[in-house]
């Protein structure tokens, strides 16, 4: 059996290189959050404010990092990116054996993260597309999306247990090793991409908005951009007023919370074996306003949490169902986006892509932090909750799915009616 599942060699390295990031990243699951909460004793405001400052500047910072990789090999980009985040992530535990570990630190950290999973996945999805005959794309991207799934549901409750018996910054550490590890796996694909095209001598302004324009000149695209914003930042708006309220008032060990996001990442697994034959029968567009639709219902659950077992049953319940939903959504969105955009300018596209996606879960993770903190935890997941429910109007409505035939052609002749 191929290390690839098919999909070739050099496929198969990149396959195992995200698969140790993946779970290194999964076992660090909320890491920042418990450290901040426990150990620095941050509330809810300072916990959302860590989240949403590391997010925006990162943001901020990556914005020329889209035409700057389209013009460079991918493989190096992602190289330096695991090395970058590797480096970084170890000075945590550093200060922190030194008694020296602040807020300010952490936010530094999540500032070059965030900048560094920006450079990464523009090059990432551009050498993919490079790598894989376009019939495979949905393919590969299912079998990442299955991958990070099944990290999802062994690294949280590893990662909570962890840190109830090794300390804090535990997982940290060996979120730092598998970016390290990944970074040797990215090695092994070997030489073989082809050659960029020459990068300008400057960067113009149209350069740097390149990404954005063909988004927003996109038919389809620029509905599934707008609702993937939205949807993700909602999502991601409820995770520090629920991690306030079980970590504090309703008095979950950090191992109760790890396992409350672990046993439902199974729905993982489910969905992203579905994504396919479900896309195969119905089609793309079909699957992600479904999808769409049904994984928005679910987030309005969490306000019902309360302490204890059937507290920790609620969460488990209302997770497991969304992120069935979401994994269907996910690969098959990823796969639309990439067939959609003309090769020439896929680094960029999904820079601008990842950017605003990163912008906008900062802003309202900031504004629900300050929303939990004035009312309470509950009623900021409740706001989330209510607001989701209208996302789907945002969903793409074309009957099939788009194909940039010719990296030449502008987005509004590449895009099928």
């Amino acid at each position: 059996m191929q290390l690839s599942g098919g999909l070739g060699r050099r496929f198969g390295w990149l396959w195992t290189a995200y698969a140790v990031s993946a779970y290194g990243t999964w076992l660090g699951f909320g890491a920042f959050t418990v450290i901040a909460i426990e150990v620095l004793h941050a509330n809810a405001a300072e916990v959302a404010l860590l989240s949403a400052s590391g997010l925006a500047v990162g943001a901020v910072l990556a914005l020329p990092l889209g035409p700057w990789v389209e013009y460079r090999a991918k493989r190096p980009v992602m190289i330096a990116a695991d090395l970058l985040r590797c480096a970084v992530l170890i000075s945590i535990p550093a200060a922190y054996a030194l008694d020296v570990l602040s807020v300010g630190q952490l936010i530094a950290v999540s500032v070059v993260v965030s900048a560094a999973n920006i450079a990464f996945t523009a090059a990432s999805g551009a050498f993919l597309k490079a790598l894989v005959d376009p019939d495979d794309l949905l393919r590969a991207n299912v079998r990442f999306e299955s991958t990070n799934w099944s990290a999802s549901v062994v690294g949280p409750a590893l990662g909570g247990a962890a840190i109830g018996l090794l300390g804090p910054v535990i997982t940290v550490i060996a979120d730092a090793a598998s970016y390290l590890l990944s970074a040797l796996g990215l090695v092994a694909i070997g030489r073989g991409e082809s050659t960029p095209k020459v990068s300008p001598t400057r960067l113009s302004v149209a350069d740097l908005v390149e990404g954005w324009r063909y988004l927003l000149g996109h038919p389809q695209l620029r509905m599934l951009f707008a609702n993937s914003m939205v949807v993700n930042a909602l999502i991601m708006a409820g995770e520090a007023p629920l991690a306030v309220l079980m970590l504090g008032p309703l008095g979950f060990a950090p191992w109760q919370y790890g396992l409350a996001f672990s046993i439902p990442c199974l729905g993982g697994l489910i969905g992203s074996r579905l994504a396919r034959p479900l896309a195969a029968r119905y089609g793309a567009p079909a699957v992600l306003r479904v999808s769409g639709w049904v994984r928005v219902i679910w987030p309005l659950g969490l306000v019902l949490v309360q302490p204890g077992w059937p507290g920790l049953l609620t969460v488990i319940i209302v997770e497991l169902l969304l992120i069935i939903s979401c994994s269907i959504f996910g690969p098959v969105s990823a796969t639309y986006r990439l067939q959609a955009t003309a090769d020439d300018r896929v680094a960029r596209v999904l820079a601008a892509w990842s950017i605003t996606s990163t912008a906008s879960r900062a802003l309202i993770i900031a504004a629900w932090g300050l929303l939990a903190t004035t009312t309470s935890p509950r009623w900021a997941l409740a706001a989330a909750g209510v607001l989701l429910l209208a996302t789907p109007l945002l969903l793409p409505i074309a009957r099939s799915a788009p194909l940039a035939k010719d990296a030449h052609e502008s987005p509004s002749e590449s895009a099928q009616p």
